[in-house]
């Protein structure tokens, strides 16, 4: 209110009225977008956030799609930051994650030799993978070694998990005929 008085004492009186508003959305800083594989860590940071004319509340929805398979999947985290008078800002964050790596084999059956008169023992690998589910299939191949009694049973493991990577090993089983004519 602003009063001009004169030297006789006369007066006028104004009035001036300033209203301050608060139309400015906070600033919002959230974490950066990443991809990790599966069977890695999957931090999941916090956004931060300031207001130049009060205090402000972040919240976060986060929403996971499911991808090609189990291992393989997408999360989108979305911030909100809001003021005391409403004023809000929005950013998301995507995490992908992916499922490159293999099952690893736990156990592969040695390697041998054996004489043709004794029997042939077919183990069966093992092996785990930490981001989905796994099948092992043996293919096994005959190689003659010149004779009737001897040959070679090439076995070949294969683990593929539900994403499509694959790992393989082998046994070489060699079969011989030492045993002379009676």
């Amino acid at each position: 209110t602003f009063t001009a008085t004169d030297d006789c004492g006369n007066a006028t009186t104004a009035t001036q009225t300033i209203t301050i508003v608060d139309t400015t959305a906070p600033v919002l800083t959230i974490p950066a977008d990443y991809t990790a594989e599966c069977s890695d860590e999957h931090p999941m940071d916090e956004a931060s956030a300031s207001d130049n004319c009060g205090e402000v509340t972040i919240s976060v929805e986060e929403v996971t799609t499911p991808g090609a398979c189990a291992g393989d999947y997408t999360i989108t985290r979305t911030f909100t930051a809001t003021d005391d008078c409403g004023n809000a800002t929005t950013d998301t964050q995507t995490i992908t994650i992916v499922d490159t790596t293999a099952p690893e084999f736990t156990f592969v059956p040695e390697d041998y030799t054996i004489s043709c008169t004794e029997d042939i023992t077919y183990e069966t690998p093992t092996a785990v993978d930490i981001c989905s589910e796994f099948t092992i299939t043996i293919d096994e191949e005959i190689t003659s070694l010149g004779c009737t009694g001897n040959y070679t049973i090439t076995r070949t493991f294969s683990a593929e998990d539900e994403c499509g990577n694959v790992a393989t090993d082998v046994q070489v089983i060699i079969v011989e005929d030492t045993v002379s004519p009676v």
